[in-house]
Formats: structure tokens, C-alpha cells, sequence
């Protein structure tokens, strides 16, 4: 019964989606763009021949890249495949584009409704899907089921917080969580949780993320930036989202360091200007980096166009897929999400740069990498604006204590790296010779 409901739910919302698309076309124009794609519809782009095809679903930009050791290392294992890549944002599309170029297709993943999943597989016939860390669609995972698409749900987290919801529905929980081939969970707690939930042959293989190397070129170029920025003191507010810039902001002003930089990277690239005009109206000045180091002299080499004036307080980060470089340009990461209760973000990359990670108390999607990373003294979890600015505080004024974090945030990335290859050996199982 609730699967009828759900996807008479579908046939209502489907129009409301394509308009909240449209709505959502006035600050980001890709929403308007490959709305087909949404029903199912990919002509034009799709192979005729039998080669094995890798589907791999990542919904947005921090999926993306959390994926890109792993398509890399499948590429490399089966050369002989294509892999295809899906999305649900256009900002996820271009984190594909820019990461794997022609190396993959691209679609955009269809809503949720029984016709437009079957389009979708008939069309692209995948021999094996991949859905990262909490993607769960009821329809999708039937529809695989019935059309003998082993379905993985790789990388996979479940939250206590999560679990308790899913719970709730009792046995039509267990019936989707039952429908994956295999689960690929991250820490034993996860595989708990999922298993409880009805999930079969469930394994734990860590987490990808471990394996997410900052390319060389980018953290050179976010050293070129910290040597344009000079010496004083520079902390990354890295993935914040709506509602937190007025905190970092805050912690800026209570911070008490006058020639301190701020580096603020909203985690969506549709919030620049907002964001910038929040600044602007604090009263501080604020460099955008595709101003201070345009696109152009990037793409020369150059890591930044000149000096930076020491009166800029924000140096705000408007541009895609240089989160990298904007660890290795700081002496201190905050990472955002976590302020406000939204569950986190990924603070494995900036402890994969070697910088010192503070974290606010929401990280419901990210409990064990957090806890992990404050045990091993790579991390200090932060109660509000003005205990941040107090941490930040205290690392500027003690250097030996800023490097030590350091140490043990790379020592403790390192140690966890290794994901990648054994979830590459279970996928490649599964795939036609």
C-alpha cells in the first residue's frame, strides 16, 4: 500500500519538480537544461553496442568527487567499459565535466516514477549501478531489481539519526534496503544500522574519501596564493551553507586578530553574490578569487594575478573545484555545515592537505570520520561562533600546536586510505567478462 501511494505521490509532485526546476533556473541556468533527462529520455548519447556499461550515481558536487578515485581506479581495471555518470544538480554535472571530460557520459538521473526509471535502463542498459553513501530510491531499486541490474549502494553511511526515521516503516524498509545486491558500508556502525534495516551482503570497505588526493597542481596553486596573500594569519570557512556566513562572520569579529584573512567558500556556487553582498554589508572588504586571480592567469600557471591588499578581511572563494587549493593557501580549516543543524560536510580532504580541521556539533552525516578525526588529534569539534573564534584564537598564537594538528590530520588520512581498491575488487565481480 505505501508504494502505491509513493508513486501516486510521484505523478502529483512531477509537475511541481519540473516548475521548482524552472525556479531554480533564475540563479543557476543548468536547471533549465536536459529536463528530459528527468523522465528518462537520453537520445542521442547513448551506446548501441555491448559493452559493459559501469553506472555510477553521485548527486551532487562533494559525491562527485568522493567518486573520482573510484571511476578512475575502475577505468584503469576495466578499460574495456564505459562508465556512465549520473546527477541530480547541475553543479554536480559540472564537477563531472570538469574531473572526467570525455572520459564518461553524463545524464541526470530520472525522478523516482516507474516509466522513466524503465526508460532510463532500457535505454543505457547498465550492467552494474552504483549509488554513493545514502542515495535510496524505492522505484529505482525495484525497476533494477526486475530488469537484473545488480544495484550497489557504495561508500553507504546510515546516521542513528537516519536510522530511526527509516525504522519507523518497518517492513517496507526492509523490502528497499533488501532490494541492493550488495552494500558497501563504511565503518562497522553503518553496516549495523543498514543490515538492521533489512540490507543483504552487506561489507565493510571504509570510506572513499580517504582516497581523494588534492592534485599536486592544485595545492601548488593554493601556495602561490598564500604567498600573494603574505604573512598573516589565514583560516578556510570551507562548504558553508545558508544561515552560516553570518556565524563565520561573527567568529571573524570576535576573533580580535585585525590583520586576519578570512577565505569563505560557499558550499553552492548560486550563493556568491549573496554571500558577497553579506560581506560587503558587514562593512569588510572582499576580494572575489576569479577577480584577484582570474581564470586566465589560473590557466597559465599563474596562481595569482597580484599581491593581495592587506585591508581585504574576505577573500571569498567563487569558483568550482578548487576546495584544494583554498586548504593548502590556509593554516586552519573550519568546515561547514555544522554550525546549524545540516549534518556536516567532508573534513577528510583538509586533513588529506595536512591543516588543522575545527568542525562545529552537527555532523550527523559525517559521526564516525569526526570522531575519528578528533580522536586522533587532527580535528577540535567547535559549540558556537565564539568557541570557534576562541580555538582559531589560541592555534594562531601557538604554532607548535598548529603543526602538530597538521601532522596528525595527514598521518590520520593516510592511515584510512585503501577503500578504493577493495570496493573496485567486489564491483568487478559483478561485471560481465
Amino acid at each position: 500500500m505505501l508504494r502505491v501511494v509513493y508513486n501516486a505521490l510521484w505523478w502529483l509532485i512531477a509537475p511541481l519538480a519540473v516548475l521548482r526546476l524552472f525556479i531554480r533556473s533564475r540563479k543557476e541556468r543548468g536547471y533549465r537544461v536536459h529536463i528530459g533527462e528527468r523522465f528518462g529520455y537520453a537520445r542521442g548519447r547513448v551506446p548501441e553496442d555491448d559493452t559493459p556499461l559501469i553506472w555510477v550515481h553521485a548527486v551532487s558536487v562533494g559525491e562527485t568527487r568522493a567518486a573520482q578515485p573510484l571511476i578512475d581506479a575502475l577505468i584503469k581495471a576495466r578499460p574495456d567499459a564505459r562508465i556512465l555518470l549520473t546527477h541530480m544538480t547541475p553543479s554536480g554535472r559540472e564537477t563531472g565535466v570538469q574531473i572526467f571530460g570525455d572520459r564518461v557520459l553524463r545524464c541526470y538521473l530520472p525522478y523516482d516514477m516507474p516509466h522513466a526509471v524503465r526508460r532510463f535502463l532500457k535505454a543505457w542498459r547498465p550492467s552494474v549501478g552504483l549509488v554513493m553513501e545514502t542515495e535510496v530510491w524505492p522505484t529505482l531499486i525495484d525497476e533494477c531489481r526486475r530488469a537484473d541490474v545488480p544495484l550497489v549502494l557504495t561508500n553507504a553511511r546510515m546516521s542513528e539519526r537516519s536510522y530511526r526515521r527509516a525504522a519507523k516503516f518497518g517492513n517496507a524498509t526492509r523490502g528497499v534496503f533488501g532490494g541492493f545486491a550488495r552494500v558497501l558500508a563504511q565503518s562497522p556502525s553503518d553496516a549495523t544500522r543498514l543490515s538492521a534495516l533489512g540490507a543483504r551482503n552487506v561489507s565493510v570497505l571504509g570510506n572513499l574519501k580517504f582516497d581523494m588526493n588534492t592534485p599536486p597542481e592544485l595545492a601548488a596553486r593554493g601556495h602561490a596564493w598564500r604567498a600573494a596573500i603574505g604573512a598573516r594569519p589565514v583560516w578556510v570557512a570551507a562548504s558553508t551553507r545558508e544561515g552560516e556566513e553570518e556565524l563565520v562572520l561573527q567568529a571573524l569579529d570576535a576573533l580580535g586578530i585585525d590583520d586576519a584573512l578570512l577565505i569563505l567558500v560557499p558550499r553552492h556556487p548560486q550563493r556568491f553574490n549573496e554571500v558577497a553582498a553579506l560581506v560587503e554589508k558587514k562593512g569588510l572588504r572582499c576580494e572575489r578569487r576569479s577577480e584577484w586571480a582570474p581564470a586566465g592567469a589560473v590557466a597559465a600557471g599563474q596562481g595569482a594575478a597580484k599581491n593581495l591588499p592587506r585591508d581585504v578581511k574576505v577573500l571569498l572563494g567563487d569558483s568550482m573545484g578548487e576546495l584544494g587549493a583554498y586548504y593548502a593557501a590556509s593554516d586552519v580549516a573550519f568546515i561547514g555545515g555544522s554550525l546549524l543543524p545540516l549534518g556536516g560536510q567532508n573534513l577528510i580532504e583538509a586533513c588529506g592537505v595536512g591543516v588543522p580541521v575545527l568542525i562545529g556539533p552537527h555532523v550527523f552525516n559525517f559521526t564516525q570520520a569526526t570522531a575519528d578525526a578528533v580522536a586522533a588529534g587532527a580535528c577540535v569539534q567547535v559549540k558556537d561562533p565564539a568557541d570557534l573564534a576562541r580555538v582559531l584564537r589560541e592555534l594562531f598564537e601557538d604554532k607548535a600546536r598548529r603543526v602538530a594538528m597538521g601532522g596528525a590530520a595527514s598521518a590520520f588520512a593516510a592511515r584510512h586510505r585503501g577503500a578504493t581498491a577493495r570496493t573496485v575488487n567486489v564491483l568487478t565481480t559483478l561485471l560481465p567478462e
